[in-house]
């Protein structure tokens, strides 16, 4: 499952509607293959695949399925209301830190 944690943020980015999991496994592919290390995109999706299953059917699972192959955050989750919260908290802390403003002189006044 080495890619669990790519899947949560994807699907955390797409929000309540979700995404396929032929959309979820492409985007997984482009992130983590390089010209090093060439991946195969079917076992890319076979992978994201067997870990979407797993991780949608556990009882206290963080994904759920909008349709069948979509999916999308459980947003009745604790955890998920929980990271939530915090990354509100993280981007309230980052929009107060304002850009100073650009006190040089002009040259064409």
């Amino acid at each position: 499952m080495r890619y669990e944690k790519d899947i949560l943020l994807l699907l955390i980015e797409a929000g309540e509607k979700g995404l396929s999991v032929s959309k979820i496994s492409r985007h997984i592919f482009n992130t983590h293959n390089s010209f090093f290390l060439a991946l195969d995109v079917e076992e890319v999706h076979q992978e994201v695949q067997q870990c979407l299953v797993k991780m949608s059917r556990r009882t206290d699972s963080m994904l759920g399925k909008v349709k069948k192959g979509v999916y999308c955050i459980n947003t009745e989750n604790q955890q998920v209301k929980q990271l939530r919260l915090k990354f509100l908290n993280e981007q309230n802390e980052t929009k107060e830190v304002s850009p100073q403003a650009d006190l040089s002189l002009n040259l064409f006044e």
